[in-house]
């Protein structure tokens, strides 16, 4: 017998909330869209075209005035909003999963973890590009020997967007948490942490390189990990031509990926988890390539067929964890680590030092 689906409340309807969080969410067996929250009226009317279903709420108080009718909150609202909200769905009594950046700082991403340990709740943290194709690629090259002894990571998350477009993501205002470093720095350093372990020093270079220009838009971070490992990481909106994805050196061969996973374009584009066989699957002439000595832009290596990128196995964790079938896919004390990596680089950035953790 089927289990009653789990209903989920959704705070926000923005990009995160609109197309991350709701599709993959009424993608997910076991879990079922009761509730989106905004104030937005295009954005309520976009929410009951998608979800004809769905409930509408115009503040987070209505949605917890109904917390005993839900079972899980997933907060995808401004980056200032993730705490307080986190923080009430929990002394609310419901579970929770925000978007990333969990917090501001280690110490509010540990306090929630507290509170969440305390009332016996999970606390996830929507780190969604752990499942992009090229990472689970990755991520089985190196358990797989393929590049022998890992030396050198580079990740980049970069684009071409010279003009600005607005809003909090951009904003001056320490409390708006903005700027690419909390932005795309989130994954990169999060997709560090995950395939090398613990970071023992971090430098940075942080840059407001666009006209008008409050936040940083042009940032590079290098981690020395415990393991020896060197990471480094560039994030840009002034990239005006683009490098690898990955590139990856190791003792036997080197792997370098181009072109980023193509889900999120999928989901902007009205494409949905299900709705095909080939769902996160990626054209062979995107494929990576494996070799020593050469160039793959002069055809050197061999080509790797790029996993399919899975984002709906994030919630689906989420679902089996709720349950108690499988274990929390993102801790908010990985969340943590990674903020730690952050506050560190701001502070390198800003004081031009090396920072030791």
């Amino acid at each position: 017998m089927t289990a009653t689906p789990l209903r989920v409340g959704l705070i926000g309807y923005g990009l995160a909330g609109s197309v991350f969080h709701a599709p993959l969410i009424a993608a997910t067996e076991g879990l079922a869209l009761d509730t989106v929250v905004t104030s937005h009226p295009e954005r309520q009317q976009q929410a009951r075209a998608e979800f004809p279903d769905v409930r509408i709420a115009a503040t987070a108080e209505e949605l917890f005035e109904r917390a005993d009718h839900l079972d899980l909150i997933v907060v995808a609202s401004p980056n200032k909003t993730h705490v307080p909200l986190a923080t009430a769905a929990l002394k609310a009594g419901l579970p929770v999963v925000v978007d990333k950046p969990v917090a501001g700082t280690a110490a509010e991403a540990r306090e929630l973890a507290a509170l969440a340990e305390e009332r016996g709740l999970l606390l996830s943290v929507f780190q969604n590009r752990r499942w992009d194709n090229d990472f689970l690629t990755l991520r089985r090259l190196l358990a797989d020997g393929e590049l022998g002894d890992a030396w050198r990571f580079e990740s980049r998350f970069e684009r071409w967007r010279p003009q600005l477009k607005g809003g909090w993501r951009e904003s001056g205002d320490p409390a708006e948490i903005g700027g690419l470093l909390y932005d795309l720095g989130s994954h990169v350093v999060d997709q560090a942490l995950v395939l090398f372990g613990p970071v023992t020093e971090v430098y940075a270079e942080s840059d407001i390189r666009r006209p008008g220009a409050e936040a940083d838009d042009d940032t590079f971070i290098a981690l020395t990990h415990a393991s020896g490992v060197r990471s480094h990481l560039h994030v840009s909106a002034t990239a005006a031509q683009l490098g690898p994805r990955f590139r990856v050196l190791g003792s036997r061969a080197g792997y370098v990926k181009y072109g980023l996973d193509p889900q999120e374009a999928a989901l902007r584009e009205g494409s949905r988890p299900g709705a095909t066989a080939d769902w996160g699957a990626e054209d062979q002439s995107l494929w990576g390539r494996i070799g020593s000595g050469e160039s793959p832009l002069t055809g050197g290596g061999t080509p790797v067929p790029t996993l399919p990128g899975d984002y709906p196995a994030y919630y689906a964790a989420v679902a089996a964890a709720l349950r108690g079938a499988g274990p929390n896919p993102v801790t908010a004390l990985e969340a943590a680590a990674a903020l730690d990596v952050l506050e560190a680089a701001r502070r390198s950035a800003r004081d031009k030092v090396t920072v030791t953790l």
